[in-house]
């Protein structure tokens, strides 16, 4: 764990705090989220601003957030042009956001903003990042609990940088780490492993995760796996290296397996040809090359993508909050 700033460098009470919040599809759950959230930060000492991302919603998600903004200044909404994924909204917000510290929050309300004030007082406490970690999650199947579970103990093995097992995107950040985030322009950004990379101190919040308050998960096992391909090529190499391993075994079996052969035939013979066993080789030999090359696929599509360096996002609207105005 990492220790704490001296106490010099510790924060002062009067602070701005910017909610970040990625929509996509989230109107039967809006206005309970904000109710929530609302009910909390009235309560706190600090001047509040909500920045509601719409990641390209088909449905009145955006209707919604115009209705709210209307009636509540400290919103601001950025509408983005088209569905660009939950890690580009966030960066969106990050992008906007003014606040000395910065929470990153869903609005299915399975993280709870009634942890908000749990996360200042470490914050304030000398802590740049902190972050919700699970101890149980409801309302998920056993399937997708466990393969969570496995990825990211998997990742932990396999991972150059230590990502915190069990913990979603639920966290407050400093305004320091937030602008070294901002540094990683990164096309496929795995955000999870870019808040360990940034460093910085960090603490852990443990809580249980609660069921979607409504509507269905945007999540299927399709986008979980793509999700879980983007961790692992992000942040480690050893698929590359698994390969190269698998190669120089195959050659090395492959070449004792020829040695045994030639004596075989030499004091033996061999009079019947082994075309099952040949055609068992060749296939083998066949798919691991085949994997091969889409491990490597993989790496080389991403590079070819980041080359392009397009921008992670375009916006569509901007509604800003009077905290985005007076902070220009």
């Amino acid at each position: 764990m990492a220790e704490k700033v001296p106490l010099q460098t510790l924060r002062s009470d009067s602070f701005l705090l910017s909610i970040i919040v990625p929509t996509y599809n989230e109107e039967e759950v809006l206005p309970e989220m904000y109710q929530r959230t609302i009910s909390v930060i009235d309560n706190i000492d600090a001047d509040v601003e909500l920045i509601f991302v719409n990641d390209g919603s088909s449905d009145e998600t955006l209707t919604i957030l115009t209705q709210l903004h209307a009636t509540d200044s400290r919103i601001s909404i950025i509408d983005l042009s088209r569905n660009f994924g939950k890690e580009i909204a966030m960066t969106a917000g990050l992008d906007y956001s003014c606040g000395d510290a910065v929470v990153l929050i869903d609005a299915d309300l399975q993280d709870p903003p009634e942890l908000i004030p749990q996360m200042i007082d470490e914050w304030q406490a000398g802590f740049d990042v902190v972050y919700a970690q699970r101890t149980s999650r409801a309302g998920e199947t056993a399937v997708k609990k466990a393969t969570s579970h496995l990825f990211y103990r998997l990742m932990k093995y396999i991972s150059q940088e230590q990502i915190p097992a069990d913990t979603g995107d639920f966290r407050l950040l400093s305004r320091r780490a937030v602008n070294a985030l901002l540094k990683l322009r990164e096309q496929h950004r795995f955000m999870k492993g870019l808040f360990s990379w940034i460093g910085f101190p960090q603490k852990s919040i443990p809580y249980q995760r609660d069921a979607r308050f409504s509507g269905n998960s945007k999540w299927n096992y399709i986008r979980l796996w793509n999700f879980a391909l983007e961790g692992i090529t992000s942040f480690s190499t050893l698929p590359l290296k698994i390969s190269t391993y698998l190669g120089v075994t195959t050659a090395l079996g492959a070449f004792l397996y020829g040695i045994f052969i030639l004596f075989d035939t030499l004091l033996i013979g061999n009079p019947v040809p082994g075309y099952p066993s040949l055609l068992v080789v060749v296939l083998f030999l066949g798919g691991i090359q085949l994997i091969a090359l889409g491990v490597i696929g993989e790496y080389l599509g991403r590079m070819f993508l980041e080359t392009k360096n397009r921008p992670l996002y375009l916006i569509k609207g901007y509604e800003p909050s009077k905290f985005s105005v007076e902070n220009g």
